[in-house]
């Protein structure tokens, strides 16, 4: 077992602190960062307004810095000030632990372990919530949370909860935060994660006390509606620009895009036409006019029918920034022929814009579902005989 003292040295080298945010945690406090202390010299404690003794028992701990202000304002807003002052001490890693005593000191040395193999990440401190005691509204929460995180980001994480974790300071200066109370870990998981830092995790122990002793600042019904909230933003964001601004970097990305294309359309594993269906009604889903949805709805539909979610959303993307002009403008034009007499007739512009065809809607609408529907068909159609095209060739 390595000993405390280099495992000081190693947080110095890594410029690495903890960071303790804590709101009225008198009872436990005092043992966590006696605890901690074993392990490292540089321990900041955030002071989120605490009403109890928690000041004095900070003040009577000499060899740790302290973050205090008056009025509590949210855990979120605590780890937000407790980074910006640990930048300012020149520590470019923090590892936050939470103050009520149900994480343990000595997984510091894990967090170490996983920072010196990667510092671009953020770890967190994977909880088993399995054991007993276990509160079920924590682990229903977690699933939840699981759920939608990888709904925002593609990531599979098994306790995005957990208050346990390894920060990159760094890269988190330059991200504007929202948030100040608990649904800060996740938008800080998630933000991070839409700037390039990965999202990783180590297996850590938990204590969780009987209820009777169990003190808990987690407010369900506010707290849920806030984590609510954050989940429905986040979303919409993720579909109406992190999802096509990463299309774009892996359609110009010529490697990338390759690698996408073997793996999801020549390699996988999924008959041909479920592949072809896939890429058909992609194609349809980014034509149909339900802008700023069309992607939401499009993956919605492709997980209840098992299409091929890969295909749909790339092949969703028909509609990107420089051909949505032409789109609007052919579905101006086939929606001439539903119109009959009562046809209006533009010219193709690359100013053409929704919001110049609002007077003549019902045209547009009709136009863009038959031209989803046409070029939805024959998407798939030449997905399908692409495919077996492509098999014919490789069996000669």
């Amino acid at each position: 077992m390595e000993s405390t003292g280099l495992v000081k040295d190693r947080f110095k080298q890594n410029r690495a602190c903890v960071i303790v945010p804590t709101y009225n945690n008198a009872a436990t406090l005092a043992n966590v960062i006696r605890d901690v202390a074993t392990y490292t010299d540089d321990i900041i404690i955030v002071n989120d307004g605490s009403t109890d003794g928690t000041k004095k028992i900070i003040q009577s701990l000499s060899f740790v810095k302290m973050l205090s202000y008056e009025k509590n304002v949210g855990k979120g807003w605590a780890l937000r000030k407790g980074f910006n002052y640990a930048v300012n001490h020149g520590y470019e890693f923090a590892i936050t632990i939470d103050s009520d005593g149900q994480h343990y000191a000595k997984d510091l040395v894990k967090f170490l372990d996983a920072l010196e193999e990667e510092k671009n990440a953020i770890i967190i401190g994977e909880r088993d919530l399995k054991q007993l005691n276990v509160p079920g509204k924590s682990s229903f929460g977690n699933k939840f949370s699981n759920f939608w995180f990888k709904v925002e980001t593609g990531i599979t994480i098994e306790d995005t909860q957990s208050g346990f974790r390894l920060y990159p300071l760094l890269p988190l200066k330059n991200i504007r935060f929202r948030t100040r109370k608990y649904e800060f870990e996740i938008e800080v998981l998630v933000r991070a994660a839409w700037k390039g830092v990965n999202i990783k995790s180590v297996p850590v122990s938990v204590y969780y006390p009987p209820a009777s002793e169990r003190i808990s600042h987690f407010r369900p019904l506010k707290d849920t509606v806030r984590i609510s909230i954050l989940n429905t933003f986040l979303v919409l964001f993720t579909f109406i620009y992190i999802k096509p601004r990463d299309f774009f970097r892996l359609l110009f990305d010529k490697e990338k895009g390759r690698a996408f294309v073997s793996k999801y359309l020549l390699q996988s594993s999924q008959p041909d036409y479920i592949k072809a269906i896939s890429v058909g009604f992609g194609m349809f889903m980014g034509i149909i006019p339900i802008w700023g949805f069309q992607l939401i709805v499009a993956i919605s539909l492709a997980i209840l029918f098992r299409l091929n979610k890969a295909l749909v959303i790339l092949a969703a993307h028909i509609s990107f920034a420089p051909l949505i002009p032409f789109i609007i403008y052919l579905s101006y034009k086939v929606g001439a022929y539903w119109m009959g007499e009562n046809a209006v007739h533009i010219k193709y512009s690359w100013r053409i814009t929704l919001e110049s065809i609002k007077k003549n809607a019902e045209q547009y609408i009709a136009g863009s579902i038959i031209l989803a529907i046409i070029l939805g068909f024959t998407g798939g159609l030449l997905t399908y005989a692409l495919l077996k095209l492509l098999k014919r060739k490789k069996s000669l």
